[in-house]
């Protein structure tokens, strides 16, 4: 059964086709990337994964359950995770406070105010894995808002992880970061690579052959080739409409 499986995918705006037929399939513990060039509707698509966009037609499937017309909280609360849903940062509070009220929001029904939030000692571990997990465990009570910009782009995804999620939608996680801050983020994705069916959308390339189980290349709002990230380096058509642009030799 695949973790996630989308249908012919259409999301439009007006007369402006963004997303046109896309068909997924993702395999459990797989890490599948999207790439494309700006414009090919990559966003548009992982919002419409997410439940933040409902579909014009087509179809997803989570785990064998029919999605497609689950709100956003629903399917979150499936295990369904784009990082943001759940990552507001909380800047007075500590690192560990941040991922602890991750999980508590991702299991409750709302906030019930701070019911003895630290005193949780199922949620507090979920946390602290998490965080080790993310490679934040020695800043656990370092406050978030004293964070510099990397270590707070590894908090969301340390509050994700804390929610216990099934999958994970990651939308340009390394968006901004140093060239070090990337490093420290490919070897961390590397690390939750076959724990979770993992969708990334990233730009950067070095770190899309690095991690990528297999690519998706999305063009125009359509996939226009999947394959490991051999093949899609041989691919004659991907290098044309995007390699090329990049820059990246094959």
């Amino acid at each position: 059964m695949s973790a996630l499986q989308t249908s012919a995918l259409v999301k439009r705006y007006g007369g402006i086709l963004v997303t046109d037929n896309v068909s997924l399939d993702i395999r459990p513990g797989e890490l599948h990337a999207i790439i494309g060039p700006n414009g090919a509707g990559k966003t548009t698509l992982i919002n419409q994964l997410s439940g933040e966009l409902a579909s014009n037609s087509g179809a997803i499937h989570f785990n064998g359950e029919d999605v497609t017309g689950l709100r956003i909280d629903q399917r979150a609360r499936r295990g369904l995770l784009r990082s943001y849903q759940i990552t507001s940062i909380f800047e007075p509070f500590t690192v560990r406070e941040n991922a602890t009220l991750a999980a508590l929001g991702a299991r409750e029904h709302g906030f019930r105010f701070w019911q003895p939030l630290l005193g949780r000692r199922d949620l507090a571990q979920q946390a602290d894995e998490a965080l080790a997990a993310c490679g934040l465990a020695a800043l656990s009570e370092t406050l978030a808002g004293d964070l510099a910009y990397g270590q707070r782009r590894q908090l969301e995804l340390a509050m994700a992880l804390a929610a216990r999620p099934r999958f994970l939608l990651l939308d340009e996680p390394m968006a901004g970061m140093s060239a070090q801050e990337s490093q420290a983020v490919v070897r961390m994705l590397a690390g939750l690579k076959g724990q979770y069916a993992i969708l990334l959308i990233e730009h950067d390339m070095d770190a899309v052959f690095a991690l990528a189980d297999r690519i998706s290349v999305l063009v125009y709002g359509k996939v226009i080739f999947t394959g490991t990230p051999d093949e899609i380096r041989d691919h004659p058509e991907v290098k044309a409409v995007y390699l090329g642009e990049e820059g990246i030799e094959a």
